[in-house]
């Protein structure tokens, strides 16, 4: 495989994955992922980017709760 910015091999590791958003920063480890070698720009597979999706939207859901309860 590789990378679309400079054409260099990508190569399966784990990383972690952070976001910040809504006030809040969640920071994964060891999330699989294809990385260039040469950049080291990171690539998801689409499985995996749907589950931290759907990570993303629970934690939202209870966070929405809590600030409801306050």
């Amino acid at each position: 495989m590789k990378c679309i910015f400079c054409k260099g091999e990508m190569e399966k590791k784990r990383v972690a994955y952070t976001i910040d958003r809504k006030g809040y920063h969640l920071f994964i480890k060891e999330v699989p992922a294809y990385v260039c070698r040469q950049c080291g720009e990171k690539y998801f597979e689409g499985e995996d980017v749907d589950a931290i999706q759907k990570m993303i939207e629970k934690l939202e859901e209870n966070l929405k709760a809590i600030s409801k309860a306050a």
